[in-house]
């Protein structure tokens, strides 16, 4: 694919064209998959096809954001987002590996897995908010997480939500346990982006 015919391209998928997105990513993609690299260690619960899928998907989701008349270039934005997604699966199987049991105490009910997703999110995003009741938090994350991608909605409900853990959770999706992590990441990342624009329920913004 020549200079032009990216440049045009890329305009056409920022714009919503899917097809032009998807050429894209058909072209480039394999390179950033070379790119990246995956300790030894790792390798049997992660692989770097793995860490793509979630970032073609990431490409769709953010690719209306993309600037084109900045310096950063497609590949570079699209190695960004897979080495973030690499990144973020290492670190969750590397907790895995020394699991907190503290955190993964089963809830007595749904509100109480819904109210410690809350109050985790909110933790994690340095943003302080008001308190808010039990109800409230649980209608934020029940709207917050409807509007997520399909892969990432059942991500939450079954780790978070139901106390599964990464295996079982990677079994019924069909994903290896990186992957697993990864789209979590992703999921708590939209999340607390839309927690933190739920002016109705929260005094702060991220």
């Amino acid at each position: 694919m020549d200079e032009t015919t990216a440049k045009s391209k890329i305009a056409a998928a920022v714009a919503g064209d899917t097809e032009a997105l998807t050429a894209l990513l058909h072209h480039f993609g394999p390179d950033v998959e070379r790119s990246l690299q995956i300790n030894p260690v790792w390798q049997p619960v992660l692989e770097t096809s793995d860490v793509m899928q979630v970032t073609y998907l990431e490409a769709f989701l953010r690719i209306g954001r993309f600037d084109p008349e900045r310096s950063d270039s497609f590949v570079a934005w699209l190695r960004r987002i897979a080495q973030n997604n690499l990144r973020d699966a290492i670190r969750g199987l590397e907790r895995q590996k020394q699991p907190q049991p503290r955190n993964r105490i089963r809830p007595a009910n749904h509100q109480d897995s819904m109210v410690g997703l809350y109050e985790m999110l909110e933790a994690e995003s340095g943003t302080p908010s008001r308190q808010v009741r039990r109800d409230e938090a649980c209608q934020v994350l029940e709207s917050a997480i409807r509007l997520l991608p399909d892969r990432y909605g059942e991500v939450v409900r079954r780790y978070d939500l139901e106390a599964q853990s990464i295996q079982e959770v990677a079994e019924a999706m069909g994903r290896s346990p990186g992957a697993i992590h990864m789209l979590r990441a992703r999921a708590h990342e939209r999340l607390r982006q839309q927690m933190g624009s739920s002016s109705d329920y929260l005094d702060t913004r991220e």
